[in-house]
């Protein structure tokens, strides 16, 4: 099926994705304000109840409506994933400023370790941290931030060499100016683009493998409202005729996911594109 025309126009598509993910992220903050029931609130009476004035979207097998663990969930959907990213950029970025700047046998050595990194899956270290440190966000969130580093670090790196060889930074270095002034001055502002473009990327990435963990039971912890617990939740529903648990939480990740995916490739575009007429 071809895209709209409208669709492809990438002012109003641009404009299209980040209204989403700001949505999204309004609503995950303001979900103490606006959910109109308290997301663990159990009651059985009310148990897999159908869409209603009272109750917008329904409610699951314990009678918790469905629209404020919703709202909830979008708290620890998108916490997670931005602590993930966080943590993943600053580490990944220096480590690739600084093998690019350095060079030889410093470089070598960061991108042997980064190899050692990248072998290992990312759901494998998530698994692997909850045996050691317990199920939770946060030893689910370490693990990822850790598996993400190789993933900026590389195409950082690559960025900050191409940058290192630029006339104006030799310039400087004749100029007698310090290393860590030339990085941060002139190496560093022209591939924060990127650098951004690979931080949107690694949300998406985190934001699927936060959830998958979620829904094997070894991350968000129950009670508490994650869109991957509730999927998992909801499957027992689906086979009594009551999808809408499962299917709003699995809806919800695959549009913020989409949406974040076209930001990085957009941004990824522009960084390209600003470059090109820069050479």
């Amino acid at each position: 099926m071809p895209v709209p025309r409208w669709l492809r126009k990438p002012p109003l598509a641009d404009a299209i994705t980040l209204g989403v993910i700001v949505l999204l992220l309004a609503a995950g903050l303001l979900a103490p304000l606006i959910a109109p029931y308290d997301p663990n609130r159990v009651s059985l009476s009310e148990a897999l109840l159908p869409a209603s004035l009272d109750h917008p979207l329904g409610t699951d097998a314990n009678g918790r409506d469905l629209l404020s663990r919703l709202l909830w969930g979008a708290r620890t959907a998108l916490l997670g994933p931005l602590l993930v990213v966080a943590v993943s950029t600053v580490v990944g970025t220096a480590l690739a400023v600084f093998a690019a700047w350095r060079g030889g046998f410093v470089d070598a050595l960061i991108s042997r370790a980064l190899d050692m990194v990248f072998a290992f899956p990312a759901l494998l270290l998530a698994l692997i941290s909850t045996v050691l440190l317990g199920p939770g966000l946060f030893s689910v969130a370490l693990a990822l931030s850790i598996s993400y580093v190789p993933y900026i670090a590389r195409v950082v790196r690559s960025a900050a060499i191409k940058q290192r060889q630029m006339p104006f930074v030799q310039a400087s270095v004749i100029q007698g100016f310090s290393g860590y002034f030339i990085t941060m001055r002139n190496i560093l502002p022209n591939v924060l683009p990127l650098v951004f473009a690979q931080a949107a990327i690694v949300f998406g990435w985190a934001v699927v493998d936060l959830a998958a963990i979620s829904y094997l039971g070894l991350g968000v912890q129950p009670p508490t409202a994650d869109w991957g617990q509730m999927i998992a939740n909801g499957q027992a529903s689906i086979l009594r005729g009551y999808p809408e648990e499962s299917v709003y939480a699995g809806a919800l990740i695959v549009i913020l996911v989409v949406c974040v995916t076209l930001l990085s490739d957009r941004l990824s575009e522009r960084w390209e594109a600003s470059h090109v007429a820069g050479d």
